[in-house]
């Protein structure tokens, strides 16, 4: 695949570099971890004093670095006293005790480590405690709306911007046509199933495979609407599943760790407080989501829509919650040093009862914070309704707030 430099995350990698931190890039398989490690290499490989050492634990070649004393050998033959060592270890995780040579690495002078990971566990456990929060962690994303376009040589329309909805952002699609429905899907099945074996059964030994299965197909199914692991295994039973809350719980956070969903808690907007009960669930990339749930996109579309203005917003940097009423809800209440920010999803605003039902909920709140209704409304380009601002999808994923 040709590389194409993804600038927002090229930036984030390069402010990070001489600060004595390691810089842990993570993310969903397949998003680009690689890619974004090989673009750095190319950027950087002509400075007349980098030393950069690559191992990439995908690569047959490096199968023989099981653990941290292969990896410190591997290195300390590679490692130059004269130059700045660049240290790049792709899917860390495969091995074992990384977080002892990484530690070790990272002390050295002129050194700079970057790691990547497909789990988000990798830091909880010896690293944070040995380097006591001396990593810089980066979340890679699929691809935004605009990385989309570029990739595909499209231009912003309706056309590509469903292309977006239908096939999600995940950069391999650049190799395949875009109208060829049956290749996108072996891509996602293959994608799919490496994901489940590799980053979930595998790792956590899961013997109920059948339900967690379902229980991914069911959250695909209901993608934006207030879930709780009772009320799932409830709906479960009722299917002849006899599954505990805590058989839910876990293999909910099974998902989030290997990144295919995102749990998003609920936020008391006039309390100012987290709420701890029931939250809601979208999938990292909606391609994947739509795979997993199957059937028509029509049927989906508002579901579609809302998880690609969640993502949208934490590219853009926002902490994101539901926001919740004494009576109803808000999309998202989203924070980002120290601003806040109100956002309702609508696919069509082609009345006034649905007028009244966006705009209504974001009027109840009583403070000056600003508030927006991001909508697929025709003709819609930026309008004001009683101070809410009206935006188009498409202006949203181009140029944001």
């Amino acid at each position: 695949m040709k590389i194409i430099t993804r600038n927002y995350y090229a930036r984030k990698v390069d402010e990070w570099l001489g600060r004595n931190q390691i810089i842990v890039i993570v993310g969903q398989r397949r998003v680009g971890k690689s890619y974004v490690m090989k673009d750095f290499i190319a950027r950087h490989s002509n400075e007349p004093d980098a030393n950069i050492i690559y191992i990439d634990k995908e690569k047959r070649e490096f199968k023989h670095i099981l653990n941290c004393d292969d990896l410190d050998a591997y290195i300390d033959a590679r490692i130059s006293a004269d130059k700045h060592n660049y240290i790049l270890i792709d899917e860390v995780q495969e091995i074992a005790g990384w977080e002892k040579s990484v530690r070790s690495f990272r002390s050295e002078d002129n050194t700079d480590v970057i790691v990547t990971g497909s789990n988000s566990k990798m830091l909880s456990g010896e690293l944070g405690t040995l380097l006591s929060g001396r990593y810089e962690e980066i979340l890679i994303q699929p691809l935004s709306y605009n990385e989309f376009l570029e990739f595909h040589q499209l231009t912003d329309s309706d056309e590509s911007l469903w292309k977006y909805m239908n096939y999600g952002g995940l950069p391999g699609l650049i190799n395949l046509a875009l109208d060829r429905e049956d290749m996108v899907e072996e891509y996602m099945s293959g994608l799919y199933n490496t994901i489940m074996l590799k980053d979930v059964i595998e790792r956590h030994n899961i013997r109920n495979i059948p339900f967690l299965h379902n229980l991914l197909k069911y959250l695909a199914d209901t993608t934006g609407k207030l879930n709780s692991a009772t009320n799932i295994a409830k709906y479960m039973k009722q299917k002849n599943m006899d599954i505990s809350t805590n058989i839910v719980l876990n293999y909910s956070s099974f998902f989030r760790e290997s990144f295919l969903t995102s749990a998003v808690g609920r936020y008391d907007i006039h309390g100012k407080k987290l709420l701890d009960t029931t939250g809601k669930t979208y999938f990292g990339d909606v391609g994947l989501r739509n795979y997993i749930a199957g059937g028509e996109r029509d049927k989906d579309i508002e579901k579609i829509l809302e998880n690609i203005v969640y993502q949208h917003l934490i590219h853009l940097g926002y902490k994101v919650y539901v926001g919740q009423l004494r009576a109803g809800e808000i999309d998202f209440v989203c924070t980002r040093s120290g601003e806040r920010i109100y956002v309702q999803v609508a696919w069509i605003i082609a009345d006034e009862a649905t007028r009244m039902r966006e705009f209504g909920a974001l009027e109840k709140i009583d403070d000056s914070y600003p508030k927006y209704v991001i909508s697929a409304t025709p003709l819609i380009h930026n309008s004001d309704y009683e101070g809410i601002k009206h935006i188009h999808i498409r202006r949203f994923l181009t140029t944001g707030l």
